[in-house]
């Protein structure tokens, strides 16, 4: 039986080999992004499947957020060598997996969904105590 990481390795070379815009490690830092926002998630909805999906503006705040983490103010670059350089890349990539098996989504998620009126790039040059916080349903 494969590993999950080698199956998930695997559905992001096919996708590149069809939409090369991304670089590895901007779907592997989209899945960790994600997996961040859920670790945030308080009990009460982390517990309830429904309450725990995020939206769009969760995972592109997840996304700010653990790139200042591990990059700090080279995040903007780092993004930019991947080429992520808008939310809407953030949800190219989300649904790019969704469609490759390797995440879900409900039926009212759509691609809009990470197109903000704030740039990704905007966000990562805010100091992190002036950023709104990008939450979702409660």
């Amino acid at each position: 039986m494969d590993h999950p990481a080698e199956i998930l390795l695997d559905a992001i070379e096919r996708v590149r080999e069809a939409d090369g815009r991304y670089s590895r490690e901007a779907y592997l830092f989209v899945v960790a992004a994600l997996g961040h926002a859920v670790e945030r998630l308080p009990p009460e909805r982390s517990a309830d499947p429904v309450r725990r999906h995020l939206v769009g503006r969760e995972v592109i705040g997840a996304m700010i957020d653990l790139a200042r983490v591990e990059f700090g103010p080279l995040a903007a670059t780092v993004l930019t060598e991947w080429g992520v350089l808008r939310g809407h890349d953030v949800g190219e990539i989300v649904f790019q997996l969704v469609a490759a098996g390797q995440l879900s989504t409900q039926p009212d998620d759509c691609l809009e969904d990470f197109d903000r009126p704030d740039d990704l790039m905007a966000e990562l040059a805010l100091p992190r105590e002036s950023r709104k916080p990008l939450r979702g349903p409660v």
